[in-house]
């Protein structure tokens, strides 16, 4: 498979690594220096495009692609309010997109846990539930893509919730979900969920030890999508049933 690179930060060079050493080839690599030099011929070389960019080019380059028919792996967050823009246009151009906030094959069974457990306390009131989040310093959107992923699973199995912020420090309103976002030195990602009652609580919780499981996740999705066409996520490529 050969695969072209939007975003060749760490996570660009992570997945470089895992691709080549499952048998694919990189034809193309596009950064912020080189961006406005890249051709839709170029372009036109991959079988797919991954693309780890940054929130601010990354509905750009999935419209490039789907205008040269090339499908789209994407792990970039922050840019989720054009969702609808984007699966529009990908629906019209007869497009592939693949997107996930986060690859790993633990957090997605995570999202699960994250789904029951939200079930289970609905009928406990007495439980507050809050989300934490840990990033290095690099990461550059607050909260992480895969806290807000976390916090729409328990918006759609808690009716007591209605929505999520971000903590500033001031007090929330009981039916809003509070998300704390740290970023500590060169951490991959820490998500924690907690139920806390005045006597006790439930916390779960997933620890990223590295960014190979995401790079690999993202990798997988590429082969995934050989041959597809329409709008798919890790519950698609993992057969996960609600």
């Amino acid at each position: 498979m050969k695969i072209a690179l939007l975003g060749y930060g760490r996570m660009g060079k992570a997945i470089e690594r895992i691709a080549l050493e499952r048998g694919h080839r990189i034809v193309l690599k596009v950064d912020l220096d080189n961006r406005e030099e890249c051709t839709d011929e170029q372009l036109k070389t991959a079988d797919i495009a991954i693309d780890f960019s940054t929130p601010v080019i990354a509905v750009d380059n999935y419209k490039w692609c789907f205008d040269n028919g090339i499908p789209v792996v994407s792990g970039t967050t922050g840019w989720l309010e054009r969702w609808q823009e984007v699966t529009d246009y990908c629906q019209a151009k007869a497009g592939g997109f693949f997107y996930a906030s986060n690859f790993s094959i633990g957090v997605n069974l995570f999202f699960q846990l994250n789904a029951t457990l939200a079930r289970m306390m609905s009928g406990f009131d007495d439980y507050k539930v809050y989300i934490e989040e840990t990033h290095h310093i690099h990461k550059l959107d607050a909260p992480s893509g895969t806290a807000i992923s976390i916090a729409q699973g328990i918006l759609e199995n808690h009716p007591s919730y209605k929505s999520w912020e971000l903590e500033h420090g001031v007090v929330l309103p009981a039916d809003v979900i509070p998300v704390t976002a740290k970023r500590i030195d060169e951490v991959p990602g820490i998500h924690v969920v907690t139920y806390k009652s005045a006597v006790d609580q439930i916390e779960i919780s997933h620890s990223a030890f590295s960014r190979e499981g995401f790079a690999h996740g993202a990798v997988l999705a590429a082969e995934f999508m050989q041959g597809k066409k329409g709008v798919f996520g890790m519950k698609d490529m993992l057969k996960i049933r609600n």
